[in-house]
């Protein structure tokens, strides 16, 4: 049959061609497991096995924070979570001494209620059961002394379609080889699909079962904009498919109908992320995570290579703003060799500014003269502090720049002083927003922070997932109040955080004010083009609507 057509949700806006390669990464128990067992010696192949699994898992996210991202890195805890956690250890232990099964045995019943009880949830709770299933096969695996298939040497041109990919399976992708995944399960907020809106892969998930049962090579179109999936598409088809996919790639800065200038720059985390995200088109970068210089390792970097990193970057964007971020570590981004307690709520606790300079003076000064010998260099480099939340915090950090920068002055170092500027995340920082403007030369919305705290609904509790959503009307009128009070201060006001990424809110934010959008490297064609279509009256008529709306369904009912 030609051209047949799968639909499914599209989890990431780009197209990809490619044939077949089924995958199945499920670990099915051998009929012929041993029996008789000894409790004892199936409690010490299960306690090696999670020891391997660990080790494993800590080297994965290292390797994911370098390839993927640190934000992206953090899934990895929750499953070195999931390897302590009580509920899975005493089922093992219960199924062990009780029953007297095999340790692998025992892991595939500990983890059967857990599994279920996520499935049967709504929405972000429901997809973390697939967390579940990577920790139990990886478990299973051990055990069983399986090797995994490496799915990092995939051949060029390849679409990977399965059941489900977990988030190691997509984090072994590689973005130059894979044309694109297809896959029965998941969804847009599944970490998979973030996985391949990070990596730049055209995803199509939740397609029919019956619908994927196609052999290895048979050629796919993939759009992960509109979700549909064609098989054995003739020539035609492809051409056809590959003019009305997405945005055009645009390296030159845009404006709207009536001329406004909105830069549209990226988000990353490595020097690698830079690379991407100037394909991609980014007139910059709206924030690079310093973070991931500091995370899988015994020790910290020290100035040079911190240096000889935010140079690269620079590179990458000679002659465009480079926003940098202090070092964003602390509370729920633990490192492993400063002692720290993250306390009963890290999210509320010793954090961003609060941990450095605030607990680690000196990696933050440290840190500081990498960022001020750079900002020397070919790129228009900012910095902006994390988590600031009153002014004396803020008046503090600017003393301490300015003492930096005579000691390196003093020491006939080059530097030079950057644009300053600081993260607007809590409440705080919306209130004092005005005077933050006007002792500094920006200010950056990160709204996944602000939804939270506005909100008062932590970002990795799914029971609050609905919360967590910023067309919530408090969260957009603390944005309004944020760009005006800035704007007031003579300073420019950016957005790093999600929503800055949505195409769908692009004239929304552009009617609130935003001098700039920055966001993953994958969305910023869509984003180019949104701004190129806004009209600067329409957009201020819409932001109105949606500030007055009462609710997140009527403001995207106006958004629709």
């Amino acid at each position: 049959m030609s051209d047949r057509r799968i639909s499914g949700v599209g989890v990431t806006p780009l197209l990809g061609v490619g044939t077949v390669v089924q995958y199945d990464s499920a670990v099915d128990l051998d009929d012929d497991e041993r029996s008789a067992v000894d409790p004892e010696t199936e409690r010490q192949r299960f306690e090696a096995a999670r020891e391997t699994a660990a080790d494993e898992l800590a080297r994965e996210r290292s390797r994911t924070a370098e390839r993927v991202g640190a934000e992206e890195a953090e899934i990895f805890d929750a499953h070195l979570q999931f390897l302590d956690d009580p509920q899975i250890t005493d089922g093992v232990e219960t199924a062990v001494s009780e029953d007297g099964v095999t340790a692998e045995r025992a892991v595939s019943r500990a983890f059967e209620d857990p599994i279920a009880t996520f499935e049967g949830a709504d929405g972000m709770f429901a997809e973390r059961a697939d967390d579940l299933r990577d920790v139990r096969d990886r478990l299973l695996r051990i055990l069983l002394d399986r090797d995994r298939v490496d799915l990092s040497t995939l051949p060029e041109g390849t679409v990977l379609v399965a059941e489900r990919l977990t988030p190691s399976d997509t984090a072994q992708l590689d973005p130059d080889a894979v044309a694109g995944f297809v896959t029965v399960e998941g969804g847009r907020t599944s970490h998979a699909a973030i996985m391949a809106r990070s990596l730049a892969i055209p995803a199509v998930v939740g397609v029919d079962p019956d619908a994927v049962d196609l052999d290895d090579g048979t050629r796919l179109v993939v759009d992960g904009t509109t979700g549909d999936v064609t098989v054995d598409p003739d020539a035609d088809a492809v051409a056809a498919a590959r003019e009305s996919s997405g945005a055009t790639v645009r390296h030159d800065p845009v404006t709207t109908v009536d001329g406004r200038h909105v830069e549209v720059a990226a988000n990353v985390g490595t020097p690698r992320e830079a690379v991407a995200a100037a394909e991609r088109g980014a007139d910059g970068v709206g924030l690079f995570r310093t973070e991931f210089l500091f995370l899988d390792r015994e020790a910290p970097p020290d100035e040079d290579e911190q240096y000889e990193a935010l140079c690269e970057v620079c590179e990458t964007f000679a002659g465009s703003r480079v926003v940098v971020r202090t070092l964003d570590i602390g509370g729920d981004k633990p490192i492993p060799y400063v002692d720290s307690d993250p306390g009963d709520n890290p999210f509320l606790g010793v954090r961003g500014v609060r941990f450095a300079p605030g607990e680690r003076p000196e990696l933050f000064e440290e840190h500081v003269r990498a960022i001020l010998r750079a900002a020397a260099g070919p790129a228009q480099l900012a910095v902006m502090f994390p988590l600031v939340s009153t002014v004396a915090e803020l008046d503090a950090l600017l003393d301490e720049v300015s003492a930096i920068a005579a000691e390196l002055d003093d020491a006939g170092i080059d530097y030079a002083v950057p644009e300053l500027g600081a993260m607007v995340e809590t409440p705080a920082s919306v209130f004092l927003a005005r005077e933050f403007a006007e002792r500094l030369d920006f200010l950056s919305i990160g709204t996944n922070d602000l939804t939270q705290y506005v909100m008062a609904a932590a970002r990795d509790d799914d029971r609050v997932a609905s919360l967590h959503d910023p067309l919530h009307p408090p969260v957009l009128r603390a944005i309004a109040r944020t760009v005006e009070a800035v704007h007031e201060g003579d300073a420019w006001v950016g957005m790093c955080g999600e929503m800055a990424g949505d195409p769908d809110f692009t004239e929304l934010l552009v009617g609130l004010g935003l001098d700039e959008l920055s966001m993953s490297a994958v969305t910023i064609p869509d984003v180019k083009a949104g701004v190129r279509d806004v009209d600067d009256e329409s957009a201020a008529t819409l932001a109105e609507a949606a500030l007055n709306a009462e609710t997140r369904e009527d403001v995207r009912a106006l958004i629709d």
